[in-house]
């Protein structure tokens, strides 16, 4: 279950089996399904990762979340209002928008859509945010900034974990989450793809095909 490209993490040795363990013992229905708790991170391999977008935890509505931050399996309808707005602000910036909520297309040119948390129990968001999760994101932005990398931090609990990028030719983006709470408070406007694609043309490394159904594959291990 602990995918293979990124075992060397000390969390999964010093974390992993505790919050293992007390998964296992809780009764309620916990998401997304046991298959899919580390998808993220079985979708792109630390020597890819050329983006990371940082959520905090799965959606807690059954048949919503499937590992990776944001996204939902393709059939949902309507999108969540935090992705639907990251759609506009995606139409906004680059004309175009994905036609489902399923974000494994980015995933799959190198962009990394990780919770902070990486379970919740159905109906209760964040109620799994002092399991001990933390620890693994801390641990994937201090070993995935070795390399330059784009961060987009949206909102203060992602921002928070700013002091774990190592310092490097990094791009940040920092603004708010695009939750409807706080979108018009600095997401909205913000043209974060856009940035991100021009900061990765400068270094001539392929664009993100943000608005595409399909993307360009550059994974070269299997996790």
């Amino acid at each position: 279950m602990i995918p293979a490209a990124w075992a060397h993490l000390r969390f999964f040795q010093t974390d992993w089996p505790r919050i293992e363990a007390a998964l296992a013992a809780d009764p309620r229905p916990i998401l997304p399904p046991v298959p899919q708790r580390f998808a993220a991170l079985d979708h792109v391999v630390p020597a890819d990762v050329r983006v990371v977008i940082l959520g905090q935890d799965p959606y807690p509505t059954a048949g919503h979340a499937h590992g990776l931050a944001f996204s939902v399996e393709p059939d949902v309808r309507p999108i969540p209002r935090s992705l639907n707005n990251i759609f506009k602000e995606l139409q906004n910036d680059l004309g175009a928008a994905p036609t489902s909520g399923d974000l494994r297309p980015w995933a799959r040119q190198g962009v990394l859509l990780l919770n902070t948390s990486l379970s919740v129990p159905e109906g209760q968001a964040g109620a799994h945010a002092k399991l001990g999760w933390q620890r693994l994101a801390e641990e994937i932005l201090a070993d995935v900034s070795r390399r330059p990398t784009a961060f987009l931090l949206w909102g203060t609990h992602a921002q928070a974990l700013k002091p774990f990028i190592r310092p490097g030719e990094h791009l940040l983006i920092e603004t708010a989450h695009p939750s409807p709470l706080s979108a018009r408070r600095g997401f909205f406007g913000s043209r974060p793809f856009s940035r991100v694609n021009d900061w990765l043309t400068g270094r001539q490394s392929p664009p993100i095909n943000w608005s595409g159904s399909q993307g360009l594959s550059l994974r070269r291990t299997t996790a």
